[in-house]
C-alpha cells in the first residue's frame, strides 16, 4: 500500500470516441386520397366539456422519497484548530492500520486513566511519506488539557486552515482508491495541496470492523 503516490501528478487516460452510424430513415408513408363529399350533411359535434368542468378522478401525486446527498469529494472547507493529546509514530505501509490503531489506543487509555473524556473524533496526521512508510501524529480531541502525561504524549493543536475534505467508506485497505480519487481530483482542478493530509475517524476504529470504517480525509491546500 503507498499512499506516496497521492500527490504525484496522474495523467487520465484519453477514453476513445466511437462513431455511431445512423440508419437512413424510413420512406414517408403516401398522402391519404381526400375522400369525396358526402352528399348528406355531418350531424353537428357533441357538446362537449372542458378538463376544468370534469370532476377529478386522479389520484392525488405522491411526493417523491427524500434523496440521500452523496458524500463530500473535494468540498472546501476551513479546519478549525483544535485542543488535542498526541503521540508521534512511524510505520511501514505493511502494517500501517495495526500501528495507527495501537497508536489511538494508547492515547484513549491514557485519556481514560487521567479521568478524562475525547471531545470529538480521533485523527491520523501524516506528516511524511515515503514508499516504504510514513511518520504520523495520533490526536486525540480534549475538552481540558490532561496533567502528568507520558513523555511519549504532549497536548497540542490540531491543523488548521483551508483543505478539501473527502470521504472514506470501508476497510482501511481499500483506501488506496480513495487516495488515487484525491490525487486525480487535485491534477483536474490543478490545485497545489501542502505535505501532509488527514484522516478523521468517524467512526471509532478501536471498536469498528475494518470493512465498516467512515473516515473523513482532509487535503490541506497552499
Amino acid at each position: 500500500m503507498n499512499y506516496a503516490s497521492l500527490f504525484r501528478v496522474t495523467l487520465l487516460a484519453l477514453v476513445p470516441t466511437i462513431a455511431v452510424a445512423l440508419h437512413p430513415a424510413s420512406a414517408q408513408a403516401p398522402t391519404p386520397a381526400t375522400p369525396a363529399p358526402s352528399a348528406t350533411p355531418a350531424p353537428p359535434p357533441a357538446e362537449t366539456k372542458s378538463p376544468g368542468d370534469l370532476p377529478s378522478t386522479a389520484p392525488s401525486a405522491t411526493p417523491p422519497a427524500p434523496v440521500q446527498a452523496a458524500d463530500p469529494f473535494g468540498e472546501q472547507i476551513t479546519l478549525a484548530p483544535k485542543t488535542v493529546i498526541a503521540t508521534k509514530g512511524t510505520a511501514n505501509w505493511d502494517t500501517a492500520y495495526e500501528t495507527l490503531v495501537a497508536s489511538l489506543k494508547t492515547l484513549s487509555t491514557t485519556l481514560e486513566k487521567q479521568g478524562g473524556k475525547a471531545a470529538g473524533n480521533s485523527m491520523i496526521v501524516y506528516t511524511s511519506t515515503d514508499d516504504t512508510g510514513f511518520s504520523y501524529l495520533a490526536e486525540i480531541p480534549v475538552s481540558e488539557e490532561p496533567k502528568d502525561l507520558p513523555k511519549t504524549i504532549t497536548v497540542a493543536k490540531s491543523p488548521e486552515g483551508k483543505a478539501l475534505k473527502f470521504v472514506h467508506r470501508g476497510s482501511y485497505e481499500n483506501m488506496d482508491n480513495t487516495y488515487e480519487a484525491i490525487t486525480n481530483h487535485l491534477d483536474d482542478k490543478k490545485l497545489e495541496a501542502r505535505d501532509t493530509f488527514i484522516e478523521e475517524y468517524i467512526t471509532d476504529p478501536l471498536k469498528t470492523q475494518d470493512d465498516k470504517l467512515v473516515i473523513n480525509v482532509y487535503v490541506p491546500l497552499k
